[in-house]
């Protein structure tokens, strides 16, 4: 079994792109809306630790791509 490439809130965060703060803060108020989820952690004890797999899955799950969606758009209206 393979180690787990566990990250700290401050690692996790750079490795997103985002700040600690909303890391807090989407843990914190969970799914609400049309707001962007947290990502999945892990809550050993007081510590929380984000799995870099995760954190890789949770970005590219929001990615965006204009041109797919411009095709979409083009074959909605023929």
């Amino acid at each position: 079994m393979s180690r787990r490439d566990l990250l700290d809130e401050v690692a996790a965060a750079d490795h997103i792109g985002m700040s600690v703060a909303f890391l807090r803060s989407a843990r914190c108020r969970g799914v609400l809306g049309n707001r962007t989820p947290p990502p999945p952690y892990l809550q050993i004890g007081r510590a929380v630790r984000y799995d870099r797999a995760d954190l890789d899955n949770w970005l590219t799950a929001r990615r965006v791509d204009p041109a797919a969606q411009l095709v979409a758009h083009r074959g909605e209206a023929a």
